[in-house]
């Protein structure tokens, strides 16, 4: 997890020495403490080029500088004479270009160690490749039930690699930590972001949250329980301190009354009698009095009489905080019909062609009244005369042309005869039937 430097904007004494550790942050967040001898200047996020684990050197960025380091070193307990590998210099262009090629490596390497590894039947799963700066070294992280012995794997890792090979096992934590990912909750793993130390983690944990043992939804990516479970296990411990235990059944003089469920917080316990349905709610404080009563032979009557009134659940609506202007939320606003827009245009019309000082009168007219006609003007009286000379007489219209018949006629009487050619048509097919059904006659008769 990234630390925030408070102090970077601060004023530091004239006679202030800075601090000589420097906080240096690596692929999957590891992060180790090196000494700055020479005192150069760096800033947070910077490449520098450290001492190696084991020789060479590596690259890894400034997490964190001043006293802030001296801080962590005391959360980490971490003393100041553990620290002995020193920081040699600001990653040059050539450090730069080397580590990103050592970087392209790893995931060829990976895949290339893991069929290896199955070649020899080895059950061990190797999860992730970390190359040096240098490209000289290459720590290989895995993850296995039991002691795997992985001697003959590395004498062909080394063959194959021509590097050095350093084999380090991790859990399932630690696994899901280097990889990361996305949680139920929707953001990223604890693991892979600030969480350092892994506590375990029990069942007893989600017994005590009143949580349902569901194995699917209590487990994280890492295939453990989630490590979410003790982030407020202590605050119930501390509340179900008041709340007694084992509290299964109460005694009354109707029934029995079992217990169903419990609020930790409100410290109210629910109760509910055989075939009945209505579950009575009563205070921490009146279940101990009940309980100390039936250890006496003591029963009370009815625990509905001692029911605890729970506040109804308000509705609040909610008031939107803006002013709708436009009117785009509403969800009939292209039902409306749109007016006539004919209309708009015919009383423009009539307000033009009326006379001045007059106005259109609306509603009926009175009795042997007509409506007021406007007065012709100029242009209109041309516009008449223009129509009126492109019109033809009717005499010279020519007549319309009768329609022809082409196979009937009709008769003076009203009845339809059939043109000739039809009836030829229909001598020819009968002589041909006549023809097909004529019989051959026999010669020797």
């Amino acid at each position: 997890m990234e630390v925030y430097d408070w102090l970077s904007n601060l004023d530091m004494p004239s006679n202030y020495k800075p601090f000589q550790v420097i906080e240096v942050k690596f692929k999957g967040a590891r992060k180790e403490f090196y000494l700055n001898n020479d005192n150069i200047y760096l800033e947070i996020g910077e490449l520098i080029a450290v001492e190696g684990s084991t020789g060479g050197y590596d690259i890894g960025h400034v997490s964190l500088t001043g006293e802030l380091v001296r801080m962590q070193m005391k959360r980490r307990k971490t003393p100041l004479d553990q620290v002995t590998r020193k920081i040699y210099r600001k990653a040059t262009e050539a450090d730069v270009e080397k580590w990103k090629i050592a970087k392209d490596l790893e995931w060829e390497t990976m895949h290339k160690a893991r069929t290896l590894a199955l070649d020899l039947r080895l059950s061990m799963k190797i999860s992730d490749v970390d190359y040096q700066g240098d490209k000289t070294k290459a720590t290989f992280f895995y993850t296995a039930e039991g002691r795997v012995d992985f001697r003959e794997l590395i004498k062909k890792m080394a063959e194959t690699f021509r590097i050095r090979i350093e084999m380090r096992q991790i859990g399932m934590r630690q696994e899901a930590g280097r990889l990361g990912g996305i949680g139920s909750c929707g953001r990223e793993l604890c693991c892979s972001t600030w969480l350092t130390n892994f506590k375990t983690v029990s069942t007893a944990a989600a017994r005590y949250q009143n949580l349902s043992l569901n194995t699917l939804k209590l487990a994280g990516q890492c295939g453990k329980l989630k490590c979410c479970l003790n982030y407020e296990l202590d605050t119930y411990l501390d509340a179900l301190k008041d709340i007694p235990d084992r509290v299964e059944n109460l005694q009354t003089e109707i029934g029995t009354a079992r217990h169903q469920k419990t609020d930790i917080f409100k410290k109210i316990m629910w109760f509910c009698y055989p075939n009945q349905e209505d579950w009575i709610p009563l205070k921490v404080d009146r279940v101990k009095e009940i309980m100390a009563m039936n250890k006496k032979g003591q029963k009370p009557n009815n625990l509905k009489d001692e029911a605890v009134e729970l506040a109804a659940a308000v509705l609040v609506e909610k008031i939107p905080d803006y002013e709708n202007v436009v009117g785009q939320d509403s969800l009939t606003r292209l039902d409306d019909k749109p007016k006539n827009k004919n209309n708009r245009n015919n009383n423009k019309n009539k307000q033009a062609t009326a006379p001045k000082g007059e106005r259109p009168v609306k509603g009926p007219l009175p009795a042997g009244k007509k409506p007021a006609q406007p007065a012709k003007t100029a242009e209109n009286r041309n516009a008449e005369n223009k129509s009126t000379e492109n019109r033809k007489p009717a005499e010279n219209r020519k007549p319309a042309e009768p329609k022809k018949i082409t196979e009937a006629v009709q008769a003076e009487d009203g009845t339809v005869a059939k043109s000739a050619g039809n009836r030829n048509n229909r001598n020819r097919n009968n002589r041909r039937r006549n023809k097909a059904t004529d019989k051959p006659k026999n010669e020797d008769q």
